[in-house]
């Protein structure tokens, strides 16, 4: 018998799908269930990774909270971001992935039973670390529009602020793409200020924007760098999924918080990954544009080619939804039927979110290259029409 705390903590259904993808050893198979991606890292983290694993100093558990190095490159990405100034000696520390440094903000931040203000659909990985942390997620809903996803600006004015003590928020989301614009940004920090809480902002994939869209980061709006704690991570700027290298950065008092969560938590991060993403950080050359022209390219030719589905855009990230009920269908069903049938994986959204994300279905195009996705319309309609 699970523990209580276990009770609301579902699967999130990739790892269903990777293992079922990778029994069927098929090269064939087109995989779209899992954000891994085939672009590269920065050349300067491979090479300061290759030079590490020779390095004794690496071998380390020190220093806890993360290399001088990184805590200095990532307090100044975000100081840049959200055109704020943090100190790296108070008001940042490394953790071993930006989901990790999330859990570790949430036990920093929460008392059970207090809430948690997110979107829906979102990422369910973010959802059972509220729930881990004793948080109530409040969803706010996304709507779907044929050019995108636009927040329920409606609903988010109509909610209590009165028990919400964290707002969780991505830009892009995940696993939907949407991009909160200037006054979608601007009400949920209006929110915030009248619940006089945290804004918990998910970095991880800032400046991975489609369209000519710039980034919006929420300690830029007045008053609010004593309220946002911001998550970063290497892994999906900088291609680096494997290195498990994320960071925190806010105001020192809830910093320091968090950095007794981490060594309670993980103890450390990995001690050749840090200085390697420190370079990619501070590289000339890190890549994120031409992975966003490639990124946009890839979405824009499953528009075309999926224009007979209810393809929902994305504005940015590694993923787009489909509504999978014209069809009669849900997202789980559909998933089955591709798989197969056309040889596609997929997971459906089955929690993430409220009730209405089960209708959806993922297509993660981070990890197949255009070569691969063209005639993936004619794939689909092969299983589902």
């Amino acid at each position: 018998m699970s523990v209580s705390r276990l009770k609301n903590i579902s699967m999130i259904g990739v790892e269903q799908m990777g293992s079922l993808a990778d029994s069927l050893d098929d090269s064939a198979l087109l995989r779209l269930e899992n954000l891994d991606t085939d672009m590269r890292p920065p050349d300067a983290a491979i090479a300061f990774t290759k030079e590490a694993v020779d390095d004794d100093g690496a071998n380390s558990y020190l220093p806890f909270i993360g290399l001088n190095s990184v805590r200095q490159a990532a307090t100044r990405l975000v100081s840049h971001q959200s055109g704020q100034e943090y100190d790296w000696k108070t008001e940042c520390i490394i953790s071993a992935g930006g989901l990790s440094g999330i859990l570790n903000v949430l036990f920093a931040t929460l008392e059970p039973g207090d809430e948690v203000l997110m979107t829906d659909p979102t990422y369910v990985g973010l959802i059972n670390r509220v729930r881990l942390a004793g948080g109530i997620p409040r969803f706010v809903p996304l709507i779907p529009e044929p050019e995108g996803w636009r927040l329920d600006l409606a609903a988010l004015g109509g909610l209590d602020p009165s028990a919400v003590k964290a707002a969780l928020l991505m830009s892009p989301s995940m696993p939907t793409g949407a991009v909160f614009d200037s006054g979608e940004w601007h009400a949920l920090v209006e929110f915030c200020r009248r619940a006089d809480c945290w804004l918990i902002n998910d970095a991880a994939m800032e400046r991975i924007l489609f369209d000519g869209r710039t980034v919006i980061h929420p300690a830029s709006f007045s008053g609010m760098r004593e309220r946002v704690i911001t998550v970063g991570s290497a892994s999906k700027e900088y291609r680096m999924i494997g290195w498990r290298v994320g960071w925190i950065v806010g105001p020192a008092g809830i910093v320091a918080d968090t950095a007794r969560v981490s060594i309670s938590n993980v103890v450390c991060q990995t001690g050749i990954a840090m200085g390697a993403a420190a370079a990619a950080i501070d590289a000339a050359n890190d890549g994120i544009r031409a992975c966003v022209r490639e990124l946009q390219a890839r979405r824009d030719l499953l528009r075309e080619e999926l224009a007979e589905f209810a393809v929902i855009p994305a504005h940015g990230g590694w993923s787009l939804l489909l509504d999978m009920s014209p069809l009669g269908l849900d997202g789980t069903e559909a998933s089955r039927l591709l798989l197969e049938k056309a040889r596609i994986a997929a997971t459906p959204m089955v929690n993430w979110g409220s009730s209405n994300a089960a209708r959806y279905l993922r297509v993660v195009f981070s990890n197949e290259p255009a070569e691969r996705l063209t005639g993936i319309g004619q794939r689909f309609r092969q299983a589902l029409l």
